[in-house]
């Protein structure tokens, strides 16, 4: 074996000594982070040149929605 092999051993051997439940709310915790930068993004950003007329066009909605179904399904499992 070459000495790349006992290197990601050993990496995989600390990884191994993260709780899962760890590694889950840290994921989470990424999810809703996002979630609150989408949300603060500046509506010039997310909206199309000339204003937003419908509700649809406000691209924070979708994305949120999105982060939020994501957030409570891995809440869930």
């Amino acid at each position: 074996m070459s000495p790349l092999h006992y290197i990601g051993e050993a990496i995989r051997e600390l990884l191994l000594l993260i709780p899962l439940s760890a590694v889950r709310w840290l994921f989470v915790a990424t999810l809703v982070v996002l979630l609150i930068w989408v949300l603060m993004l500046p509506r010039s950003m997310t909206t199309p040149p000339g204003g937003a007329s419908r509700w649809d066009e406000n691209l924070k909605i979708g994305a949120g929605a999105a982060l939020l179904i994501q957030i409570v399904i891995y809440l869930m499992l």
